[in-house]
């Protein structure tokens, strides 16, 4: 699977928590954070099909599109370039830059540390 670019990935958030929607919908929920286009929208997710970022279901007049990529999976994709060109391939360095830049919560920090248990345990 490729990568998906920034403005595709804006569009697979609003079918990850939208679900299966049409172009227009897609289009009406973008518009309202960031000024593009119809034809934009349209042709950025005619790609997204081609490169097999979504699927279109095509028995209706009115296509209906569907990520074809987990938010996990995609998640992980991005991270993943983000620590290879930007943190010369140190997670640890990632985190720490996250972690001294972000107020996380009470609930944010305790997932973190239970994430490091099971991680210390693995050894």
């Amino acid at each position: 699977m490729l990568k998906p670019t920034e403005s595709e990935l804006d569009i697979l958030k609003i079918l990850w928590e939208n679900g299966d929607c049409t172009v227009r919908q897609v289009h009406e929920i973008l518009a309202s954070n960031k000024e593009i286009g119809y034809t934009t929208t349209l042709k950025l997710m005619q790609i997204m099909h081609g490169k097999g970022l979504v699927e279109r279901d095509e028995s209706s007049k009115t296509h209906i599109y569907k990520a074809l990529v987990s938010r996990d999976k995609a998640e992980k994709q991005v991270l993943n370039k983000i620590i290879k060109d930007v943190f010369d391939g140190s997670a640890a360095r990632l985190v720490m830059q996250a972690l001294g830049n972000h107020q996380a919560s009470d609930a944010e920090l305790e997932k973190i540390k239970q994430l490091l248990n099971e991680l210390e345990n693995k050894k």
